[in-house]
């Protein structure tokens, strides 16, 4: 069985057990992907085996092409010198290696052909494992989007029970109320903070009089001050005015 043969064999078992099993089709492509360029790696070294061949068959085509002709000389030689016996053996040597030389040659075609073809076949394997490349991000995209839309499914049909609706509903009554409440304590506030205030503007008029009342006395107290003061000197000032003055002699 040819590797090319093995590798659509890999690829179409990697889907069966991926179908058969359930399992993650996303490792599952994965790994197909990774097989099958192992394989092609194979394949190549396999190709370039098959080249080396070629390379050593035709040289060994030419290397017996070049001896036929250096036996082919050497019969020329010993025609020259009359020695037909040698030029006998040396044609006979030459036959020896153009029969080699044919049947390498007929190889060499051969293993030329088979290069040729396993090339074709291995650049069309590479072009059909860079498809499968690409169906593979295909397949997961294709997967992943199944599996968002399977989620959104499963929460719509979370959401069709109404013990979450009921819930929302608790807790938008309940917020509700928080609100109320903090209303209600903004207001209170407010009513304490103005109760206050009047509070305090009475407290400043009832110490009002009391400060005019103080002011007043102190300044009674000095005008009683001054005016005993002056009544001591006018006192003071006719008891002078009484004192006669002595005359000098």
């Amino acid at each position: 069985m040819s590797v090319f043969k093995r590798i659509s064999r890999l690829f179409k078992s990697y889907l069966n057990a991926w179908i058969s099993k359930a399992e993650d089709p996303e490792k599952i492509l994965e790994q197909v992907v990774i097989d099958m360029r192992q394989q092609l790696r194979d394949a190549q070294q396999r190709v370039a085996s098959a080249i080396a061949d070629e390379k050593r068959l035709q040289k060994q085509m030419m290397e017996a092409e070049k001896q036929s002709a250096s036996w082919e000389k050497k019969a020329m030689r010993a025609v020259q010198l009359d020695n037909d016996d040698l030029a006998r053996e040396a044609l006979k040597r030459k036959a020896q290696y153009d029969e080699l030389a044919s049947e390498y040659r007929k190889q060499w075609g051969l293993q030329k052909a088979a290069v040729e073809h396993l090339k074709t076949s291995l650049h069309e394997l590479n072009q059909k494992i860079e498809e499968a490349a690409r169906q593979k991000e295909i397949l997961i995209a294709r997967k992943k989007r199944a599996e968002a839309q399977k989620m959104i499914q499963d929460t719509m049909v979370g959401m069709s029970d109404n013990s979450a609706f009921e819930t929302l509903e608790r807790m938008s009554k309940r917020v509700d109320g928080m609100e109320a409440e903090a209303e209600a304590y903004n207001e209170v506030s407010a009513e304490i903070k103005e109760q206050t205030l009047e509070e305090r503007f009475r407290q400043l008029e009832d110490e009002q009089p009391a400060e005019q009342d103080e002011a007043l006395a102190a300044l009674k107290a000095r005008m009683n001050a001054v005016e005993t003061q002056q009544n001591k000197e006018t006192v003071k000032q006719a008891e002078l005015e009484k004192i006669p003055v002595l005359q000098e002699d």
